[in-house]
């Protein structure tokens, strides 16, 4: 007869996690949704650009949209939570696949220029769909138990491979729609997608969390103890995508190769996109602020690979492969971070703490942007990943010296 083990096996988590209630029927509608945004940049430059002929105002645009989310997103989060998903979500959706509309017309029937900038800063009102999504989860699993606490570590993991895949997808689905078809495609096929998405997703009611009227007494979130050094975590991590972004386009240019940094820097968010589901399938860790440290501190050893490769003037198959290891740890490090936003942020806040954490991300790209791109122009684009490892460093630092005020009670 066969032997059989005496250990009884382990489910899988992530089979074990989709079990729960409407949790498929809203994951899937936020998929659709969240697809559209790492398209819109991309489509508007090569619209603008194609257009204008200027790729300085093309970037001065989505520079101007992304400054004016940086404002806004946290505004739109507290309304979410104090309204609900779908009452705010909807129309804050409509108002920017109009500006997005609005943009097209500009450009396609020759606006001045000011228009183009006042329409794509009109989309700023576009709501953080992961950490509504990121929301529902908790408000499904809001218990200090194993299982509640397993179940919310599988699906920050989750969360953070969908944000990876829709970023490394959604580039890539806007320049072959503007190529194949017309310049406008992605903007349109992109507006078209996020406003079905979010309807989808809105109208998945039994797993809304409940709004949360907020008091005169509330106060942001970044006010609770511990939370604005959690914010510097997250805006040191996104100085090292940025910097990662400009560096190795610099360097694929140097060698050539510049159609090709779009495939290089995708796998980066393969590697980071596997470890996250990967992650998900270990143990949640009973100190997080101490796992923190650990997935923090291997970000920075691993941020030295594309450094090393590009400083001994490695090939673009070797960098490529250094960045894929690189992005082994960032996926472990924005779920821990986001656990840690989780306990952090007061009841009834949960999408203005997530939206915080995620424009603290967007300013430490456009700082880590601008920062890689000084140190490629001046020393050249080897060196432009010392900023990723500076910025990974710091964020290490941060982190260690924030530990004891992470300490907050679980949720629940």
């Amino acid at each position: 007869m066969p032997r059989t083990s005496l250990l009884p096996r382990r489910p899988n988590p992530y089979i074990r996690l989709f079990r729960t209630p409407g949790a498929r029927a809203f994951t899937l509608a936020n998929l659709v949704a969240r697809l559209p945004m790492g398209m819109f940049g991309v489509s508007a430059v090569i619209m603008i650009a194609g257009a204008r002929g200027s790729y300085a105002l093309a970037g001065a645009v989505t520079a101007t949209g992304l400054a004016a989310t940086a404002l806004v997103a946290s505004w739109t989060a507290r309304l979410v939570d104090r309204y609900g998903q779908a009452r705010i979500a909807v129309p804050a959706t409509a108002i920017a696949v109009l500006s997005s509309l609005a943009l097209l017309l500009c450009v396609r029937f020759g606006a001045p220029d000011w228009t183009l900038f006042a329409a794509y800063a009109a989309t700023a009102t576009t709501p953080n769909t992961g950490g509504m999504s990121r929301a529902r989860w908790a408000h499904l699993h809001p218990g200090s138990s194993p299982g509640d606490a397993a179940a919310l570590h599988t699906a920050n993991s989750f969360e953070q491979a969908a944000d990876e895949l829709c970023f490394m997808a959604g580039p890539v689905a806007a320049a072959f729609l503007c190529s194949a078809l017309f310049p406008e495609a992605g903007t349109l096929v992109g507006a078209v997608l996020l406003m079905t998405g979010v309807l989808l997703f809105a109208a998945q009611r039994t797993t809304e969390p409940p709004p949360s009227p907020r008091t005169g007494a509330a106060n942001s979130p970044v006010r609770t103890r511990g939370f604005a050094s959690l914010l510097a975590v997250f805006l040191a991590t996104g100085a090292v995508f940025g910097a990662l972004e400009i560096a190795t386009i610099a360097y694929a240019d140097g060698l050539g190769h510049r159609s090709a940094a779009g495939a290089v820097l995708a796998l980066q968010a393969a590697g980071s996109g596997a470890a996250g589901l990967v992650y998900g399938t270990v143990r949640p860790a009973r100190n997080v602020p101490g796992r923190l440290i650990v997935c923090v501190g291997a970000m920075s050893v691993l941020m030295c690979l594309p450094l090393l490769a590009a400083r001994t003037g490695g090939s673009l198959t070797v960098l490529a492969a250094a960045l894929l290891c690189a992005g082994a740890a960032t996926a472990p490090t924005m779920v821990t971070g986001m656990t840690l936003v989780q306990r952090l942020t007061p009841p009834g806040q949960l999408n203005e703490g997530m939206t915080l954490a995620v424009t603290a991300i967007l300013a430490g790209i456009a700082a880590g942007s601008a920062l890689g791109g000084q140190l490629v122009e001046q020393a050249g684009a080897g060196m432009g990943y010392l900023v990723p490892v500076c910025a990974a460093s710091l964020a290490l630092v941060v982190s260690a010296a924030g530990r004891g005020r992470y300490a907050a009670p679980p949720r629940g």
